[in-house]
């Protein structure tokens, strides 16, 4: 079969033939349609320290997919051959005490699918059953093929309560922008996002959002009094990684407030504890999705009308892999999906 492997400590991927996976009892093969491109496949392809130190070569990358089952193996019930399907990419130890605690999300050990576990950036890929989500038939397979970073900003977006809420969201990437339409779809008041990128705001203006800023020209305290906000906002998603962004989001937070942190700095930086302790703020850390109850959710917000599409900007099909990574490269895109086969 055709995939995508790191096959060389260096930048780039190969698109080459490799064999197809054999399963096992409790696994299923599954035959892949799309695949979305995540910011870690960029740093797999770049090939940076963070990769260098996590991911084994050679391996087919890639987590983001939809296929359908197209083998079981012999102890799997509950799922069937022509099955629509993503794949949770998170593999749990399953023993750990979080993991008996029916706390997957928390586990010690986990593995990731595509990282450190032969991925899904192939014609085929096989998985544990018991990761597997079977979609409603008629979902659209683009939007399906994002279920994984979809799940990531509801995740971050269900956290605390948005009903009624200010929503101050730091940076408009596809994460930040699916957070704001589940923030909106949620019942949250104003929803405002913030990134330096235009190409990027420019996309979350379009999805409906209150106000997107570019904080380079335009301060947050400034986008509050065109609102009329006298106190804050209520909820934060930082999803930017960036020192500069945490820090105003903290200088923005009604007393009380909450912020769920889903972007990953890449160097330690200091905030001003103080103003947290005496703003009884809270802050969250956010790491994948709920394993899978968040896959619940996703499902149940589509089904009700949640349309994430417009998130999703460039198409290709996998053998084009050097342009759609180039596309992810430049930052001018949402989401990029590989198509692998039609059905």
């Amino acid at each position: 079969m055709k995939a995508l492997v790191k096959s060389k400590p260096e930048p780039g991927l190969s698109y080459e033939d490799v064999p197809q996976p054999a399963i096992g009892r409790s696994d299923v093969l599954i035959k892949v349609l799309r695949t979305g491109i995540c910011g870690t496949d960029l740093h797999i392809w770049s090939w940076d320290p963070w990769a260098q130190a996590n991911v084994p070569v050679p391996l087919i990358i890639g987590h983001e997919f939809v296929g359908k089952i197209v083998e079981l193996g012999v102890d799997v019930e509950d799922l069937d051959i022509g099955d629509l399907v993503s794949g949770e990419g998170h593999l749990v130890c399953g023993r750990c005490r979080n993991c008996i605690a029916g706390r997957r999300v928390q586990c010690a050990h986990t593995k990731g699918i595509g990282v450190n576990y032969p991925g899904a950036f192939a014609e085929y890929i096989a998985l544990p059953a018991s990761n597997v989500w079977r979609h409603m038939p008629d979902i659209d397979l683009d939007v399906a093929a994002i279920f994984d970073p979809f799940g990531n900003a509801v995740h971050t977006a269900l956290t605390f309560p948005v009903l009624g809420e200010d929503v101050l969201i730091t940076g408009a990437g596809p994460i930040g922008i699916m957070a704001a339409l589940v923030a909106r779809h949620a019942g949250a008041r104003y929803v405002v996002i913030t990134d330096v990128s235009e190409y990027r705001l420019e996309l979350a203006r379009s999805v409906g959002v209150t106000l997107a800023i570019d904080v380079a020209r335009t301060s947050i305290t400034d986008a509050m009094a065109r609102l009329g906000m006298r106190e804050g906002f209520d909820v934060g998603f930082e999803m930017s990684g960036r020192a500069s962004a945490l820090q105003d989001m903290l200088a923005s937070m009604a007393h009380g407030g909450k912020i769920a942190m889903l972007g990953l700095p890449n160097e330690s930086f200091g905030i001003d504890w103080s103003h947290l302790v005496q703003n009884m703020i809270t802050i969250k850390g956010i790491y994948g999705r709920q394993i899978f109850e968040t896959w619940y959710w996703m499902s149940v917000l589509v089904h009700s009308g949640l349309d994430i599409s417009p998130v999703i900007t460039h198409r290709f099909a996998a053998s084009d892999y050097p342009e759609a990574f180039e596309a992810m490269r430049v930052g001018l895109c949402g989401k990029v999906v590989l198509t692998w086969s039609q059905g």
